[in-house]
């Protein structure tokens, strides 16, 4: 890991395309900005952890998204 130390209004480059910068620093929040190509997608680990969780419950059962898919369009059926 690379650790490295800014100060607010300061960058920091990954590679060509990404510039993560230091917005502001209030207490222990540090509000920071990334800038990337938008092919390249920008999570928060939490949020990117519970991506991954579902991709691999995905594989692990596939009927699972056909079940919900019917179930909703079950309860769709019966809202009308």
């Amino acid at each position: 890991m690379l650790v490295l130390t800014r100060k607010s209004n300061q960058s920091i480059m990954i590679g060509d395309d990404i510039e993560v910068s230091v917005l502001s620093i209030m207490g222990e929040k540090v509000r920071i900005g990334i800038q990337a190509p938008r092919d390249i997608p920008v999570f928060r680990k939490e949020v990117y952890l519970e991506i991954q969780q579902e991709r691999n419950g995905a594989v692990a059962d596939p009927d699972v998204r056909g079940e919900v898919d019917e179930a909703l369009r079950k309860l769709g059926t019966a809202a009308e």
